[in-house]
């Protein structure tokens, strides 16, 4: 399956931009409190909707940062179930799907175990500082599962508009 991703954040960065799904300005929402810095392209699935409320969350492994407001065309390898604050929060884990050199990356085995967690740390710690955030789980599944929660965030989406 090949989705759109729309980038928000960029590799490498502690300010926390957001889309604005109503006008399609790129806004700064804050700085991370922590000195952690975001490990890949962070942005959401287009026209979806997920448990918390908000589109469905992507990370893109990617060799090089884009920009906020860039849309990649993505295919899922595994999702970080999680659940913050707002409910359940989780992250696929999305490679560009036209990169040829991300072809042998199809599920998380493929993914090398530290990077996997890298990754997972990076969520478990990355709002510790804040007032009012929490981060809980963080627990890995594969392609298939990551398919059903796109999927299901499709539909979720579909049936509120």
């Amino acid at each position: 399956m090949i989705f759109d991703v729309v980038v928000e954040i960029p590799a490498g960065s502690r300010n926390k931009y957001e889309i604005d799904h109503n006008t399609g300005e790129v806004r700064l929402d804050r700085m991370l409190f922590t000195s952690t810095r975001y490990p890949y392209d962070y942005g959401f699935v287009k026209n979806t909707l997920s448990l918390d409320g908000d589109p469905l969350d992507a990370l893109i492994l990617l060799d090089e940062p884009t920009f906020p407001g860039c849309v990649v065309s993505c295919r899922a390898i595994g999702m970080l179930n999680m659940t913050d604050e707002a409910g359940g929060d989780d992250k696929l884990l999305c490679v560009a799907a036209g990169d040829v050199r991300k072809s042998y990356l199809q599920d998380l085995s493929d993914v090398p175990a530290y990077e996997l967690s890298e990754i997972k740390h990076f969520f478990e710690v990355y709002k510790t500082l804040e007032p009012g955030k929490s981060v809980q789980g963080g627990e890995w599944v594969g392609h298939d599962e990551a398919e059903l929660e796109i999927n299901a965030s499709y539909k979720r989406y579909k049936d509120s508009h």
